[in-house]
Formats: C-alpha cells, structure tokens, sequence
C-alpha cells in the first residue's frame, strides 16, 4: 500500500455542508464500486453516476482515481483511530492487554463490515515498480499515540518501534486469514492476537 497523503488527495476542501455531504457520497460510491469492480476497473465517470452528481463535481474535488482512493484511505485511517478511541473509552488504563485487543478488534470490524475496505485500507494499491510503501508506519504511529494516552505513558523511540514491528506483523497475518476465510480465519486471528500480546509484552509490561 502507498502511504496516505490527505494533503495531496483533496483538490479542494469543503466548506460548506452541502459540498461536505456531496464528498461523503462520492467516497461512498468510490467505496461501494471498490468491492463490485476491484481498483483497475475503478472509474471517477462510475462513481459520478453511482453517487448521483455530475463528473465535474468528482473532479472539483479530485484529480484521479488514485486522488479519490487515497482520500477514502484517509477516512478509513480517521474512522478506525475514533473507533479505537471509543473501545479504550470504556475500558481501564491499568492493564495493556485488553487496549491491544481493542486495535485488534476494531481492524476487524472494519474489514468486515466497512465497504471497500478489503482492497483500500489505510493505503491506495501500489503500482509492482513502485518503492517500498510506508502506510503502516503512518497507522503505526497514530496507533501508539493512542495507546500511550490511555495507558498514560510516554510514546517513546523503543515503543513506537515495537509498534510499528506489531504492525508489520499483524498486517501480514490478517491478509493470511482474509485470504483464508473471506470472514477472517477464527484460529489464525487467535494466533495473531497471541503474537500481539507476546511481542508488544517487551515493552508495555
């Protein structure tokens, strides 16, 4: 996946609630045509006509394809970090474990149930001749922040590498599972929540 780049995505910013509600459905769109027609086949004339505004509207606000992936990997990147942030709300700051589960199991949530979500996460699907992606040191990072704010403790350099291994790790093991069982294969998710607790228990213990 290519890192998510919000700034370059956007040609303009909305600003008044009807352009807000417009982008929201082209993403939509963008998001719903994802899962029925994969990326390659992803056009900006089938999401115009799929969310109901004319074609200069999806380029008032984006350039390309790739412009409007990569803003619904954006808005994946937020909606996930508030989902996050809504499980460690209801949970207490005094043991690690169940906050790491929370990632887990929002990740989850959101491969299951969130269109288009399967094939743009947190990153737009690189060309092959492209250098190596960051995307997962982006979530890496925002994923830390919110650890290290519930637990109450400082997001320093040892950490946010272990979190970022984590990551890398996990990232790879849910793709195995996905591809295993369009649901998430339950034995393979076990075992990357085991993983998690077991390595991550290096410096949040």
């Amino acid at each position: 996946m290519d890192p998510v780049s919000p700034a370059n995505s956007l040609r303009r910013t909305p600003i008044q609630q009807r352009s807000t509600e417009r982008l929201a459905r082209i993403l939509d769109a963008c998001a719903e045509l994802l899962d029925e027609t994969g990326y390659e086949n992803l056009s900006t004339r089938a999401v115009a006509l799929r969310a109901g505004v004319p074609i200069g509207s999806v380029y008032r606000f984006f350039g390309n394809k790739r412009a409007m992936a990569d803003a619904l990997a954006h808005r994946n990147l937020d909606q996930y970090a508030e989902g996050i942030a809504a499980r460690l709300a209801a949970l207490p700051a005094t043991d690690w474990r169940p906050a790491v589960d929370a990632v887990l199991d929002e990740y989850l949530s959101m491969k299951r149930t969130v269109p288009g979500f399967g094939l743009v996460d947190f990153g737009v699907p690189a060309p092959p001749e492209s250098p190596a992606a960051d995307t997962n040191q982006v979530v890496a990072a925002r994923l830390a922040e919110l650890l290290c704010a519930h637990l109450g403790r400082p997001a320093d350099a040892p950490l946010r590498r272990a979190v970022l291994v984590a990551v890398e790790a996990t990232d790879a093991l849910l793709h195995l599972a996905f591809r295993t069982d369009p649901q998430g294969d339950d034995e393979l998710i076990t075992e990357t929540r085991a993983m998690m607790h077991a390595y991550l228990a290096r410096v949040l213990d």
